[in-house]
Protein backbone atom coordinates (compact mmCIF):
# COMPACT_ATOMS: atom_id res chain seq x y z
CA UNK A 1 0.00 0.00 0.00
CA UNK A 2 1.15 3.52 -0.71
CA UNK A 3 2.78 4.67 2.55
CA UNK A 4 1.87 8.31 1.85
CA UNK A 5 -1.77 7.35 1.45
CA UNK A 6 -2.49 4.44 3.80
CA UNK A 7 -6.28 4.88 3.77
CA UNK A 8 -6.87 4.59 0.03
CA UNK A 9 -9.49 1.97 -0.92
CA UNK A 10 -8.71 2.18 -4.67
CA UNK A 11 -7.04 -0.81 -6.31
CA UNK A 12 -6.17 -0.24 -9.97
CA UNK A 13 -3.73 -2.16 -12.13
CA UNK A 14 -1.72 -0.67 -14.95
CA UNK A 15 -4.05 -2.35 -17.47
CA UNK A 16 -7.09 -0.95 -15.67
CA UNK A 17 -5.93 2.62 -16.22
CA UNK A 18 -6.30 2.32 -19.97
CA UNK A 19 -8.06 5.46 -21.27
CA UNK A 20 -11.15 5.38 -23.41
CA UNK A 21 -10.51 5.98 -27.10
CA UNK A 22 -10.79 9.70 -27.86
CA UNK A 23 -12.78 8.95 -31.02
CA UNK A 24 -15.26 6.81 -29.10
CA UNK A 25 -15.56 9.40 -26.33
CA UNK A 26 -16.22 12.21 -28.82
CA UNK A 27 -18.76 10.07 -30.67
CA UNK A 28 -20.65 9.33 -27.43
CA UNK A 29 -20.67 13.01 -26.46
CA UNK A 30 -21.95 14.12 -29.86
CA UNK A 31 -24.54 11.33 -29.94
CA UNK A 32 -25.75 12.55 -26.58
CA UNK A 33 -25.78 16.29 -27.34
CA UNK A 34 -26.69 16.72 -31.03
CA UNK A 35 -29.99 14.80 -31.40
CA UNK A 36 -32.96 17.05 -30.77
CA UNK A 37 -31.12 20.27 -31.50
CA UNK A 38 -32.40 20.58 -35.06
CA UNK A 39 -36.04 20.58 -36.23
CA UNK A 40 -37.45 20.29 -32.73
CA UNK A 41 -40.08 22.52 -31.25
CA UNK A 42 -39.72 24.17 -27.88
CA UNK A 43 -41.45 21.81 -25.47
CA UNK A 44 -41.36 22.26 -21.74
CA UNK A 45 -42.80 25.35 -19.99
CA UNK A 46 -39.44 26.51 -18.57
CA UNK A 47 -37.78 26.20 -21.96
CA UNK A 48 -40.64 27.98 -23.69
CA UNK A 49 -40.70 30.83 -21.16
CA UNK A 50 -36.94 31.36 -21.47
CA UNK A 51 -37.25 31.45 -25.26
CA UNK A 52 -39.93 34.12 -24.91
CA UNK A 53 -37.55 36.44 -23.04
CA UNK A 54 -34.74 35.76 -25.53
CA UNK A 55 -36.97 36.54 -28.51
CA UNK A 56 -38.25 39.73 -26.85
CA UNK A 57 -34.67 40.98 -26.42
CA UNK A 58 -33.61 39.98 -29.93
CA UNK A 59 -36.63 41.67 -31.54
CA UNK A 60 -36.31 44.87 -29.52
CA UNK A 61 -39.49 44.39 -27.49
CA UNK A 62 -37.62 44.49 -24.18
CA UNK A 63 -34.68 46.33 -22.62
CA UNK A 64 -31.40 44.45 -22.26
CA UNK A 65 -31.01 45.38 -18.59
CA UNK A 66 -34.65 44.58 -17.86
CA UNK A 67 -35.87 41.60 -19.93
CA UNK A 68 -39.66 41.34 -20.04
CA UNK A 69 -42.17 39.04 -21.69
CA UNK A 70 -45.61 40.54 -22.30
CA UNK A 71 -44.77 43.09 -19.60
CA UNK A 72 -43.63 40.51 -17.01
CA UNK A 73 -40.08 40.66 -15.67
CA UNK A 74 -37.95 37.56 -15.40
CA UNK A 75 -38.93 35.40 -12.40
CA UNK A 76 -35.31 34.57 -11.51
CA UNK A 77 -33.50 37.90 -11.95
CA UNK A 78 -31.20 36.35 -14.55
CA UNK A 79 -29.68 38.37 -17.39
CA UNK A 80 -26.79 36.43 -18.94
CA UNK A 81 -28.80 33.39 -20.19
CA UNK A 82 -31.32 35.60 -21.98
CA UNK A 83 -28.54 37.71 -23.48
CA UNK A 84 -26.84 34.58 -24.83
CA UNK A 85 -30.04 33.29 -26.43
CA UNK A 86 -30.89 36.73 -27.87
CA UNK A 87 -27.40 37.07 -29.36
CA UNK A 88 -27.85 33.66 -30.97
CA UNK A 89 -31.15 34.74 -32.53
CA UNK A 90 -29.60 37.93 -33.87
CA UNK A 91 -26.36 36.41 -35.20
CA UNK A 92 -27.29 32.94 -36.47
CA UNK A 93 -29.28 32.58 -39.73
CA UNK A 94 -31.58 29.85 -38.46
CA UNK A 95 -35.05 29.46 -37.06
CA UNK A 96 -35.18 31.58 -33.86
CA UNK A 97 -35.74 28.56 -31.59
CA UNK A 98 -32.73 26.75 -33.10
CA UNK A 99 -30.59 29.91 -33.10
CA UNK A 100 -31.32 30.43 -29.38
CA UNK A 101 -30.56 26.78 -28.62
CA UNK A 102 -27.19 26.42 -30.38
CA UNK A 103 -25.16 28.68 -28.03
CA UNK A 104 -26.35 26.55 -25.12
CA UNK A 105 -25.08 23.47 -26.96
CA UNK A 106 -21.63 25.09 -26.99
CA UNK A 107 -21.98 25.78 -23.26
CA UNK A 108 -22.75 22.10 -22.64
CA UNK A 109 -19.62 21.07 -24.50
CA UNK A 110 -17.66 23.48 -22.30
CA UNK A 111 -19.24 21.95 -19.18
CA UNK A 112 -18.18 18.45 -20.27
CA UNK A 113 -14.62 19.65 -20.91
CA UNK A 114 -14.45 21.40 -17.52
CA UNK A 115 -15.70 18.25 -15.79
CA UNK A 116 -13.06 16.09 -17.50
CA UNK A 117 -10.17 18.38 -16.57
CA UNK A 118 -11.46 18.90 -13.02
CA UNK A 119 -11.57 15.13 -12.43
CA UNK A 120 -8.16 14.73 -14.07
CA UNK A 121 -6.53 17.23 -11.70
CA UNK A 122 -8.29 15.84 -8.60
CA UNK A 123 -7.19 12.30 -9.45
CA UNK A 124 -3.55 13.45 -9.66
CA UNK A 125 -3.35 14.33 -5.95
CA UNK A 126 -1.56 11.97 -3.59
CA UNK A 127 -4.67 11.32 -1.49
CA UNK A 128 -6.59 10.02 -4.53
CA UNK A 129 -3.90 7.56 -5.69
CA UNK A 130 -4.59 3.80 -5.67
CA UNK A 131 -2.75 1.15 -3.69
CA UNK A 132 0.91 0.60 -4.54
CA UNK A 133 1.64 -3.09 -5.19
CA UNK A 134 4.61 -4.80 -3.58
CA UNK A 135 6.10 -5.88 -6.92
CA UNK A 136 4.82 -3.05 -9.10
CA UNK A 137 2.17 -3.11 -11.77
CA UNK A 138 -0.13 -0.49 -10.24
CA UNK A 139 -1.60 2.30 -12.37
CA UNK A 140 0.61 5.28 -13.13
CA UNK A 141 -0.60 8.66 -11.90
CA UNK A 142 -1.38 10.31 -15.27
CA UNK A 143 -2.95 7.16 -16.75
CA UNK A 144 -5.07 6.71 -13.63
CA UNK A 145 -6.19 10.34 -13.74
CA UNK A 146 -7.19 10.09 -17.41
CA UNK A 147 -9.17 6.92 -16.84
CA UNK A 148 -11.04 8.47 -13.91
CA UNK A 149 -11.76 11.61 -15.95
CA UNK A 150 -13.27 9.41 -18.67
CA UNK A 151 -15.35 7.65 -16.02
CA UNK A 152 -16.65 10.96 -14.65
CA UNK A 153 -17.71 12.06 -18.13
CA UNK A 154 -19.55 8.78 -18.67
CA UNK A 155 -21.16 9.07 -15.24
CA UNK A 156 -22.52 12.52 -16.05
CA UNK A 157 -23.99 11.37 -19.37
CA UNK A 158 -25.45 8.30 -17.65
CA UNK A 159 -27.29 10.44 -15.06
CA UNK A 160 -30.94 10.65 -16.06
CA UNK A 161 -31.38 14.18 -14.75
CA UNK A 162 -28.69 15.46 -17.11
CA UNK A 163 -31.16 14.97 -19.97
CA UNK A 164 -32.67 18.29 -18.83
CA UNK A 165 -29.48 19.95 -20.04
CA UNK A 166 -30.81 19.77 -23.61
CA UNK A 167 -32.97 22.83 -22.86
CA UNK A 168 -31.97 26.47 -23.40
CA UNK A 169 -32.67 27.76 -19.89
CA UNK A 170 -30.77 29.72 -17.21
CA UNK A 171 -29.98 26.39 -15.52
CA UNK A 172 -27.48 25.59 -18.30
CA UNK A 173 -25.55 28.80 -17.70
CA UNK A 174 -25.63 28.06 -13.97
CA UNK A 175 -24.19 24.64 -14.82
CA UNK A 176 -21.36 26.40 -16.64
CA UNK A 177 -20.74 28.54 -13.55
CA UNK A 178 -20.43 25.50 -11.28
CA UNK A 179 -18.20 23.84 -13.88
CA UNK A 180 -15.83 26.81 -13.79
CA UNK A 181 -15.85 26.74 -9.97
CA UNK A 182 -15.08 23.05 -9.65
CA UNK A 183 -12.37 23.25 -12.32
CA UNK A 184 -10.75 26.20 -10.55
CA UNK A 185 -10.54 24.41 -7.22
CA UNK A 186 -9.29 21.19 -8.80
CA UNK A 187 -6.66 22.83 -11.03
CA UNK A 188 -5.38 25.39 -8.51
CA UNK A 189 -2.23 23.43 -7.56
CA UNK A 190 -1.31 22.89 -11.22
CA UNK A 191 -2.82 25.77 -13.26
CA UNK A 192 -2.77 28.75 -10.89
CA UNK A 193 -3.51 31.44 -13.46
CA UNK A 194 -6.41 29.65 -15.10
CA UNK A 195 -7.77 28.72 -11.66
CA UNK A 196 -7.85 32.35 -10.48
CA UNK A 197 -9.71 33.45 -13.60
CA UNK A 198 -12.13 30.50 -13.55
CA UNK A 199 -13.01 30.85 -9.87
CA UNK A 200 -14.02 34.50 -10.13
CA UNK A 201 -15.72 34.00 -13.50
CA UNK A 202 -17.74 31.02 -12.28
CA UNK A 203 -19.20 32.88 -9.31
CA UNK A 204 -20.09 35.92 -11.43
CA UNK A 205 -21.72 33.70 -14.05
CA UNK A 206 -23.84 32.11 -11.32
CA UNK A 207 -24.91 35.51 -9.98
CA UNK A 208 -25.84 36.79 -13.45
CA UNK A 209 -27.79 33.60 -14.12
CA UNK A 210 -30.19 33.99 -11.22
CA UNK A 211 -28.28 32.02 -8.55
CA UNK A 212 -26.47 34.58 -6.35
CA UNK A 213 -27.04 32.56 -3.16
CA UNK A 214 -25.46 29.51 -4.81
CA UNK A 215 -22.51 31.67 -5.84
CA UNK A 216 -22.12 32.94 -2.28
CA UNK A 217 -22.29 29.45 -0.74
CA UNK A 218 -19.87 27.94 -3.26
CA UNK A 219 -17.49 30.87 -2.84
CA UNK A 220 -17.42 30.42 0.94
CA UNK A 221 -17.10 26.63 0.70
CA UNK A 222 -14.26 26.97 -1.79
CA UNK A 223 -12.50 29.52 0.41
CA UNK A 224 -12.58 27.12 3.38
CA UNK A 225 -11.31 24.20 1.28
CA UNK A 226 -8.46 26.29 -0.14
CA UNK A 227 -7.59 27.72 3.29
CA UNK A 228 -7.12 24.19 4.68
CA UNK A 229 -5.18 22.92 1.66
CA UNK A 230 -1.47 22.08 1.85
CA UNK A 231 -1.00 23.21 -1.78
CA UNK A 232 0.34 26.74 -2.11
CA UNK A 233 -1.53 27.24 -5.39
CA UNK A 234 -4.81 26.28 -3.73
CA UNK A 235 -4.22 28.65 -0.83
CA UNK A 236 -3.55 31.52 -3.25
CA UNK A 237 -6.92 30.80 -4.88
CA UNK A 238 -8.57 32.40 -1.83
CA UNK A 239 -7.94 35.79 -3.45
CA UNK A 240 -9.71 34.81 -6.65
CA UNK A 241 -12.64 33.41 -4.69
CA UNK A 242 -12.89 36.53 -2.54
CA UNK A 243 -12.89 38.69 -5.67
CA UNK A 244 -15.52 36.48 -7.25
CA UNK A 245 -17.75 36.69 -4.15
CA UNK A 246 -17.49 40.49 -4.08
CA UNK A 247 -18.23 40.94 -7.81
CA UNK A 248 -21.01 38.35 -7.76
CA UNK A 249 -22.76 40.00 -4.81
CA UNK A 250 -22.39 43.45 -6.35
CA UNK A 251 -23.75 42.31 -9.72
CA UNK A 252 -26.70 40.64 -7.97
CA UNK A 253 -27.49 43.93 -6.23
CA UNK A 254 -27.31 45.90 -9.49
CA UNK A 255 -29.50 43.41 -11.37
CA UNK A 256 -31.93 42.93 -8.44
CA UNK A 257 -31.23 39.19 -8.42
CA UNK A 258 -31.35 38.87 -4.62
CA UNK A 259 -34.74 37.31 -3.91
CA UNK A 260 -36.08 34.61 -1.63
CA UNK A 261 -37.50 31.70 -3.62
CA UNK A 262 -38.47 29.55 -0.68
CA UNK A 263 -41.26 27.07 -1.46
CA UNK A 264 -43.07 24.44 0.53
CA UNK A 265 -41.38 21.07 0.35
CA UNK A 266 -43.19 17.81 -0.38
CA UNK A 267 -41.07 15.05 1.13
CA UNK A 268 -42.45 12.17 -0.94
CA UNK A 269 -42.15 14.10 -4.19
CA UNK A 270 -38.56 15.05 -3.34
CA UNK A 271 -37.62 11.41 -2.70
CA UNK A 272 -39.15 10.36 -6.01
CA UNK A 273 -37.33 13.19 -7.80
CA UNK A 274 -33.96 12.29 -6.32
CA UNK A 275 -34.50 8.57 -6.93
CA UNK A 276 -34.64 8.97 -10.72
CA UNK A 277 -32.92 12.31 -11.26
CA UNK A 278 -29.48 11.39 -9.88
CA UNK A 279 -29.47 7.73 -10.97
CA UNK A 280 -26.93 6.09 -11.21
CA UNK A 281 -24.38 8.75 -10.16
CA UNK A 282 -26.14 9.33 -6.85
CA UNK A 283 -25.88 5.67 -5.81
CA UNK A 284 -22.22 5.50 -6.79
CA UNK A 285 -21.54 8.78 -4.98
CA UNK A 286 -22.93 7.31 -1.76
CA UNK A 287 -20.65 4.31 -2.23
CA UNK A 288 -17.71 6.70 -2.62
CA UNK A 289 -18.57 8.50 0.61
CA UNK A 290 -18.55 5.16 2.40
CA UNK A 291 -15.39 3.69 0.90
CA UNK A 292 -13.45 6.98 1.11
CA UNK A 293 -14.96 7.90 4.51
CA UNK A 294 -11.52 8.54 6.05
CA UNK A 295 -10.72 11.14 3.38
CA UNK A 296 -13.76 13.41 3.32
CA UNK A 297 -11.50 16.38 4.07
CA UNK A 298 -9.23 15.62 1.10
CA UNK A 299 -9.69 17.67 -2.06
CA UNK A 300 -10.90 14.87 -4.37
CA UNK A 301 -13.85 14.24 -2.04
CA UNK A 302 -14.42 17.62 -0.38
CA UNK A 303 -14.70 19.67 -3.60
CA UNK A 304 -17.38 17.60 -5.44
CA UNK A 305 -19.14 16.89 -2.15
CA UNK A 306 -19.44 20.64 -1.44
CA UNK A 307 -21.01 21.25 -4.85
CA UNK A 308 -23.47 18.39 -4.43
CA UNK A 309 -24.43 19.56 -0.93
CA UNK A 310 -25.06 23.15 -2.06
CA UNK A 311 -27.22 21.90 -4.95
CA UNK A 312 -29.24 19.67 -2.62
CA UNK A 313 -29.67 22.53 -0.16
CA UNK A 314 -30.93 24.78 -2.98
CA UNK A 315 -33.35 22.08 -4.12
CA UNK A 316 -34.74 21.71 -0.60
CA UNK A 317 -35.12 25.48 -0.18
CA UNK A 318 -36.94 25.79 -3.53
CA UNK A 319 -39.48 23.11 -2.70
CA UNK A 320 -37.88 20.29 -4.68
CA UNK A 321 -37.08 22.26 -7.85
CA UNK A 322 -35.39 19.82 -10.24
CA UNK A 323 -33.30 22.50 -11.95
CA UNK A 324 -31.58 23.24 -8.65
CA UNK A 325 -30.28 19.67 -8.66
CA UNK A 326 -28.89 20.03 -12.17
CA UNK A 327 -25.99 22.23 -11.04
CA UNK A 328 -24.88 19.53 -8.58
CA UNK A 329 -24.68 16.71 -11.13
CA UNK A 330 -20.99 17.38 -12.03
CA UNK A 331 -20.09 16.93 -8.36
CA UNK A 332 -22.01 13.65 -8.20
CA UNK A 333 -20.34 12.48 -11.42
CA UNK A 334 -16.87 13.08 -9.96
CA UNK A 335 -17.79 11.26 -6.76
CA UNK A 336 -19.22 8.41 -8.86
CA UNK A 337 -15.93 8.16 -10.77
CA UNK A 338 -14.00 7.64 -7.53
CA UNK A 339 -16.36 4.78 -6.65
CA UNK A 340 -15.32 2.78 -9.71
CA UNK A 341 -11.82 1.76 -8.43
CA UNK A 342 -13.42 0.41 -5.24
CA UNK A 343 -16.22 -1.69 -6.77
CA UNK A 344 -15.90 -5.44 -6.55
CA UNK A 345 -16.76 -7.64 -9.49
CA UNK A 346 -20.27 -8.52 -8.27
CA UNK A 347 -21.34 -4.87 -7.87
CA UNK A 348 -19.89 -3.98 -11.25
CA UNK A 349 -21.76 -6.88 -12.85
CA UNK A 350 -25.00 -5.77 -11.18
CA UNK A 351 -24.67 -2.29 -12.70
CA UNK A 352 -23.95 -3.82 -16.10
CA UNK A 353 -26.87 -6.23 -16.14
CA UNK A 354 -29.32 -3.67 -14.82
CA UNK A 355 -28.27 -1.21 -17.53
CA UNK A 356 -28.37 -3.91 -20.20
CA UNK A 357 -31.95 -4.96 -19.44
CA UNK A 358 -33.27 -1.45 -18.72
CA UNK A 359 -32.02 0.26 -21.87
CA UNK A 360 -32.52 -2.73 -24.16
CA UNK A 361 -36.15 -2.92 -23.02
CA UNK A 362 -36.51 0.86 -23.47
CA UNK A 363 -35.11 0.67 -27.01
CA UNK A 364 -37.47 -2.20 -27.84
CA UNK A 365 -40.38 -0.19 -26.45
CA UNK A 366 -39.49 2.86 -28.61
CA UNK A 367 -39.10 0.74 -31.74
CA UNK A 368 -42.44 -1.02 -31.07
CA UNK A 369 -44.32 2.28 -30.89
CA UNK A 370 -42.52 3.49 -34.02
CA UNK A 371 -43.73 0.38 -35.82
CA UNK A 372 -47.27 0.97 -34.57
CA UNK A 373 -47.24 4.60 -35.71
CA UNK A 374 -46.36 3.59 -39.28
CA UNK A 375 -48.12 0.25 -39.70
CA UNK A 376 -50.87 0.18 -37.06
CA UNK A 377 -49.40 -2.99 -35.54
CA UNK A 378 -49.41 -3.98 -32.70
CA UNK A 379 -53.05 -2.81 -32.48
CA UNK A 380 -52.96 -2.25 -28.71
CA UNK A 381 -50.10 0.21 -29.03
CA UNK A 382 -51.87 1.99 -31.89
CA UNK A 383 -54.97 2.28 -29.74
CA UNK A 384 -52.88 4.04 -27.08
CA UNK A 385 -51.57 6.46 -29.73
CA UNK A 386 -55.08 7.26 -30.95
CA UNK A 387 -56.21 7.85 -27.38
CA UNK A 388 -53.32 10.20 -26.54
CA UNK A 389 -53.10 11.99 -29.90
CA UNK A 390 -56.31 11.49 -31.90
CA UNK A 391 -55.94 12.21 -35.58
CA UNK A 392 -52.14 12.33 -35.56
CA UNK A 393 -50.47 10.96 -38.70
CA UNK A 394 -46.80 10.05 -38.34
CA UNK A 395 -44.62 11.30 -41.25
CA UNK A 396 -41.85 9.08 -42.55
CA UNK A 397 -38.25 10.37 -42.35
CA UNK A 398 -35.62 8.13 -43.93
CA UNK A 399 -32.69 10.04 -42.39
CA UNK A 400 -34.10 9.64 -38.88
CA UNK A 401 -34.62 5.93 -39.51
CA UNK A 402 -31.02 5.47 -40.66
CA UNK A 403 -29.67 7.32 -37.60
CA UNK A 404 -31.86 5.26 -35.28
CA UNK A 405 -30.68 2.01 -36.89
CA UNK A 406 -27.04 3.12 -36.60
CA UNK A 407 -27.51 3.96 -32.94
CA UNK A 408 -29.17 0.61 -32.24
CA UNK A 409 -26.37 -1.30 -33.96
CA UNK A 410 -23.81 0.69 -31.96
CA UNK A 411 -25.64 -0.30 -28.76
CA UNK A 412 -25.54 -3.97 -29.74
CA UNK A 413 -21.80 -3.66 -30.43
CA UNK A 414 -21.29 -2.02 -27.02
CA UNK A 415 -23.24 -4.80 -25.31
CA UNK A 416 -21.18 -7.43 -27.11
CA UNK A 417 -17.95 -5.70 -26.05
CA UNK A 418 -19.04 -5.40 -22.42
CA UNK A 419 -20.25 -8.99 -22.12
CA UNK A 420 -16.97 -10.30 -23.53
CA UNK A 421 -13.80 -10.58 -21.49
CA UNK A 422 -13.04 -6.84 -21.66
CA UNK A 423 -12.80 -6.38 -17.90
CA UNK A 424 -9.61 -4.40 -17.43
CA UNK A 425 -10.65 -0.83 -18.24
CA UNK A 426 -11.44 1.25 -15.16
CA UNK A 427 -14.39 3.03 -16.80
CA UNK A 428 -16.01 -0.19 -18.09
CA UNK A 429 -18.84 -0.20 -15.51
CA UNK A 430 -20.14 3.14 -16.78
CA UNK A 431 -19.97 2.34 -20.49
CA UNK A 432 -23.39 0.64 -20.63
CA UNK A 433 -25.26 3.23 -18.51
CA UNK A 434 -23.87 6.15 -20.55
CA UNK A 435 -24.37 4.37 -23.87
CA UNK A 436 -27.91 3.38 -22.88
CA UNK A 437 -28.96 6.93 -22.04
CA UNK A 438 -27.41 8.20 -25.29
CA UNK A 439 -29.28 5.50 -27.22
CA UNK A 440 -32.58 6.32 -25.50
CA UNK A 441 -32.24 10.04 -26.29
CA UNK A 442 -31.19 9.34 -29.91
CA UNK A 443 -34.15 7.03 -30.54
CA UNK A 444 -36.61 9.46 -29.01
CA UNK A 445 -35.28 12.38 -31.06
CA UNK A 446 -35.36 10.40 -34.32
CA UNK A 447 -38.20 7.87 -34.14
CA UNK A 448 -40.53 9.79 -31.83
CA UNK A 449 -39.70 13.43 -32.55
CA UNK A 450 -42.76 14.23 -34.75
CA UNK A 451 -45.07 12.64 -32.20
CA UNK A 452 -43.38 14.48 -29.33
CA UNK A 453 -43.62 17.77 -31.25
CA UNK A 454 -47.33 17.14 -31.76
CA UNK A 455 -47.94 16.29 -28.11
CA UNK A 456 -45.61 18.75 -26.38
CA UNK A 457 -45.13 21.53 -28.94
CA UNK A 458 -47.35 24.52 -29.55
CA UNK A 459 -48.00 24.17 -33.31
CA UNK A 460 -51.43 22.60 -32.84
CA UNK A 461 -52.50 25.34 -30.42
CA UNK A 462 -51.15 28.11 -32.68
CA UNK A 463 -52.98 26.69 -35.68
CA UNK A 464 -56.28 26.77 -33.78
CA UNK A 465 -55.64 30.25 -32.41
CA UNK A 466 -54.84 31.68 -35.84
CA UNK A 467 -58.10 30.32 -37.23
CA UNK A 468 -60.16 32.28 -34.67
CA UNK A 469 -58.08 35.36 -33.81
CA UNK A 470 -58.40 38.33 -36.14
CA UNK A 471 -55.99 40.69 -34.41
CA UNK A 472 -55.00 43.78 -36.40
CA UNK A 473 -51.45 45.07 -36.53
CA UNK A 474 -52.31 47.92 -34.14
CA UNK A 475 -54.23 45.71 -31.70
CA UNK A 476 -53.00 43.36 -28.98
CA UNK A 477 -53.99 40.27 -26.99
CA UNK A 478 -54.58 40.36 -23.25
CA UNK A 479 -53.53 37.29 -21.26
CA UNK A 480 -53.95 38.26 -17.59
CA UNK A 481 -52.47 35.97 -14.94
CA UNK A 482 -51.35 33.41 -17.52
CA UNK A 483 -48.22 31.26 -17.53
CA UNK A 484 -44.99 32.34 -19.16
CA UNK A 485 -45.35 29.39 -21.54
CA UNK A 486 -48.67 30.72 -22.90
CA UNK A 487 -47.31 34.27 -23.09
CA UNK A 488 -44.28 33.04 -25.06
CA UNK A 489 -46.57 31.04 -27.36
CA UNK A 490 -48.64 34.12 -28.15
CA UNK A 491 -45.83 36.67 -28.42
CA UNK A 492 -42.63 34.87 -29.44
CA UNK A 493 -44.16 32.13 -31.59
CA UNK A 494 -47.48 33.65 -32.64
CA UNK A 495 -46.13 37.13 -33.32
CA UNK A 496 -48.96 38.93 -31.50
CA UNK A 497 -48.40 41.88 -29.19
CA UNK A 498 -49.36 40.47 -25.81
CA UNK A 499 -50.14 42.10 -22.46
CA UNK A 500 -49.78 39.80 -19.47
CA UNK A 501 -49.99 42.29 -16.60
CA UNK A 502 -53.32 44.06 -17.23
CA UNK A 503 -56.75 42.77 -16.31
CA UNK A 504 -59.60 42.58 -18.80
CA UNK A 505 -61.13 45.69 -17.22
CA UNK A 506 -58.01 47.81 -17.64
CA UNK A 507 -56.50 46.53 -20.89
CA UNK A 508 -56.81 48.39 -24.18
CA UNK A 509 -56.70 45.12 -26.14
CA UNK A 510 -59.78 43.92 -27.99
CA UNK A 511 -58.85 40.25 -27.76
CA UNK A 512 -57.88 37.98 -24.87
CA UNK A 513 -56.73 34.39 -24.39
CA UNK A 514 -56.95 32.57 -21.04
CA UNK A 515 -56.27 28.99 -20.05
CA UNK A 516 -58.69 27.38 -17.59
CA UNK A 517 -59.27 23.91 -16.25
CA UNK A 518 -61.86 21.76 -17.98
CA UNK A 519 -65.31 22.56 -16.60
CA UNK A 520 -64.30 26.09 -15.55
CA UNK A 521 -65.78 29.02 -17.45
CA UNK A 522 -64.14 32.46 -17.73
CA UNK A 523 -65.42 35.33 -15.60
CA UNK A 524 -66.28 38.02 -18.15
CA UNK A 525 -66.51 41.70 -17.24
CA UNK A 526 -68.98 43.98 -19.01
CA UNK A 527 -68.29 44.33 -22.70
CA UNK A 528 -66.49 40.99 -23.13
CA UNK A 529 -67.79 37.79 -24.71
CA UNK A 530 -66.41 34.30 -25.23
CA UNK A 531 -65.76 33.61 -28.90
CA UNK A 532 -64.39 30.07 -28.83
CA UNK A 533 -62.92 27.46 -26.51
CA UNK A 534 -60.01 25.36 -27.80
CA UNK A 535 -58.30 22.23 -26.55
CA UNK A 536 -55.01 20.69 -27.57
CA UNK A 537 -55.38 17.06 -28.58
CA UNK A 538 -52.71 16.05 -26.07
CA UNK A 539 -53.99 18.22 -23.22
CA UNK A 540 -57.25 16.94 -21.76
CA UNK A 541 -57.04 18.81 -18.48
CA UNK A 542 -57.47 22.39 -19.67
CA UNK A 543 -59.07 24.53 -22.35
CA UNK A 544 -58.04 27.81 -23.98
CA UNK A 545 -60.72 30.46 -24.18
CA UNK A 546 -60.68 33.18 -26.84
CA UNK A 547 -62.41 36.33 -25.61
CA UNK A 548 -63.36 39.45 -27.53
CA UNK A 549 -64.36 42.91 -26.41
Amino acid sequence: MNPSNPATPAIVTEAGARPLSRAVLWLMCLTYLLPGQWSREVWRPFDLGAFGYMAALAEGRAEWLNPTLAGLQTPDGALLPYWIGAWGIQLLPFDPALAARLPFLALLLACLALLWYATFHLARTDAAQPVSFAFGGEAQTIDYARALADAALLALMATLGFLMAHEATPAIVQLLGTGLWIYALAAAPYRAGWAQTSSASGLVVLALSGAPFVALLLGLAGWVICHRSRFEGARRLRWGLALGIAVACASAVVTHAWAWRIAQLNGSSLLQLIAWYVWPSGALALWTLWRWRRQWSRRHVAIPLSLSFVALLSCLAMGGQERALLIGLPGLAILAAFAIPTLNRSLSAMVDWFSLFLFSATALFIWAYYLALHTGWPPRLMANVNRLAPGFVMPFDSISLVLALAGTLAWLALVRWRTSRQRAALWRSLALPAGGVALMWLLMMTLWRPALDHGMGQSDLLRQLRSHLAVSASDCIAAPHQSLALLATLEAQGGWTTHGTQTLDSTSCHWAVVRLAVGQNPVLPNGWTAVQSLQRSSDRGSRYWILKR
